[in-house]
């Protein structure tokens, strides 16, 4: 009799706590969460910033260090992203021209070819279908032929309003080699980037040698300094390339037995690879002979031919699209292509600096409560670890977005995490995740979360994250 009088009071205060856990209201579990949260052994001595809003009315569910600015990762892709929404449209295209200039009498041209870059991110993307290298070459070939021009003299690449840098400063040494260390520029081609594949011997610790890349890179050599790691361990591997340099160095492991592991690698000079292909398209139909082009940039003497015959147009997917493949799959290049674009749009020199710049003074201006000193970047896509921005300010520009008409494909480029639309952000001791959800009583939430200086695994830490997150459900 004591015995079952004993398990039905411990089931009453079961229940009754069950009961008390349900009957918390969304921002007092929050709370509750949070604070357990802060107190696991990973956080000891990191900071972490949530901020919650109720995206219908604006209230704040809750908040805790909203205001103090951390590295944000690639959820700084968001702000960039809807900047240029704001400043370019999302119906903006890229236009590459190829003209040329001089007399052309009997096939002779007495002057050269003419090539005016936009920046254009796109120009050679296998993402699409229109955009690929082939497709590129094959219509600019066939555009070419037509002009009836058989030879012709020096070629100008006209890349003046850029600079010449393609790196933002804050970049750190172990990314800039590697493919999400591309670098934007005037030219970009293949998205700057190219697969290197490599053989690994039977053993650990055995040498890894270089099969071939993919493209094949023009006047670049690759000392190969990997190992072998046993199976399993994945790809811990990059590729470093002195500034200035042509010999690539390649460090690290990969696991044994493998006849083809792909790394990727960004390009030293995507022009030089743009050149050099169509040197080689238009040699393997018969054009024999050598382009030399000459680069005009903003500090350059050249005197740039005034009559040019433009002979195609490469335009660039809609910027709705760009968007969507900057956000989903969070291609820095896009960001910084994006930064420069919106610069040299406003009149001022393409770079790194006057991007980032731009954003943070767009936002400042805009009226929605961003102060100055909460955006302080570096680049266009939060790859460098010297960025600071807030929670809060980056829930302001969600919240701004969902009001305005292009805010459609702006959230579906969104992708998804833990059943919420996220993006996510993840560079050494930083992760992030920022964005939209609707809980299962239909209400909607803004949120922004940010955890820096943490410790252990990255995996680990976001299921705990997430945890904090799911009180929203």
């Amino acid at each position: 009799m004591y015995k079952r009088m004993k398990k039905a009071v411990c089931l009453l205060v079961l229940a009754a706590t069950v009961l008390q856990v349900n009957a918390q209201s969304v921002p007092e579990k929050l709370s509750t969460a949070f604070a357990g949260f802060e107190q696991d052994p990973q956080l000891k001595s990191s900071i972490a910033s949530l901020y919650v809003i109720d995206a219908v009315s604006g209230n704040v569910v809750f908040e805790k260090n909203a205001g103090i600015g951390l590295a944000p990762a690639s959820t700084q892709k968001i702000i960039t992203a809807a900047t240029a929404y704001e400043l370019l449209g999302r119906d903006f295209r890229y236009e590459t021209k190829f003209g040329y200039f001089g007399k052309l009498k009997d096939g002779r041209l007495d002057g050269g070819l003419y090539f005016k870059p936009s920046g254009d991110p796109t120009l050679g993307s296998w993402r699409w279908k229109a955009t690929t290298e082939t497709a590129v070459m094959d219509r600019l070939f066939a555009a070419f032929q037509k002009t009836g021009i058989k030879t012709f003299g020096n070629s100008f690449y006209d890349e003046r309003g850029w600079e010449s840098e393609a790196i933002p400063g804050g970049w750190i040494w172990d990314d800039v080699g590697n493919y999400y260390g591309a670098g934007a520029g005037a030219l970009n081609w293949r998205e700057n980037q190219y697969d290197l594949i490599l053989k690994s011997g039977p053993t650990v610790n055995d040498g890894v040698t270089v099969v071939e890349s993919k493209p094949r890179l023009y006047d670049i050599a690759f000392d190969c300094r990997v190992t072998g790691a046993p199976k399993g361990t994945g790809d811990n591997s990059y590729i470093y390339l002195p500034v200035g340099g042509n010999v690539a160095t390649v460090r690290g492991t990969i696991p044994v037995q493998q006849e083809r592991f792909v790394i990727a690698g960004a390009m030293p000079s995507a022009p030089l690879q743009f050149f050099s292909t169509l040197h080689d398209t238009l040699a393997k139909n018969g054009y024999a002979y050598q382009m030399v082009t000459m680069h005009a940039d903003k500090s350059s003497k050249m005197t740039i031919p005034s009559a040019i015959t433009f002979f195609h147009t490469e335009q660039s997917p809609a910027l709705d699209s760009i968007v969507y493949w900057f956000l989903k799959k969070s291609i820095n290049l896009y960001g910084e292509a994006l930064a420069k674009t919106m610069a040299l749009k406003k009149g001022k020199t393409a770079s790194a600096e006057n991007g980032a710049d731009l954003i943070r003074d767009y936002w400042k201006d805009k009226g929605i409560g961003i102060d100055a000193t909460e955006l302080n970047l570096q680049d266009g896509s939060g790859l460098s670890p010297q960025n600071r921005v807030t929670t809060h300010a980056q829930v302001a520009v969600l919240q701004y977005a969902q009001k305005q008409p292009w805010f459609e494909g702006y959230y579906y480029a969104f992708p998804e995490y833990n059943g919420m639309k996220l993006k996510s952000g993840t560079i050494g001791g930083a992760k992030s995740f920022c964005g939209y959800h609707t809980g299962r009583d239909g209400k909607k939430y803004i949120l922004s979360f940010i955890v820096n200086n943490y410790n252990g695994a990255a995996s680990a830490l976001v299921q705990k994250m997430y945890k904090v997150l799911n009180c929203l459900n």
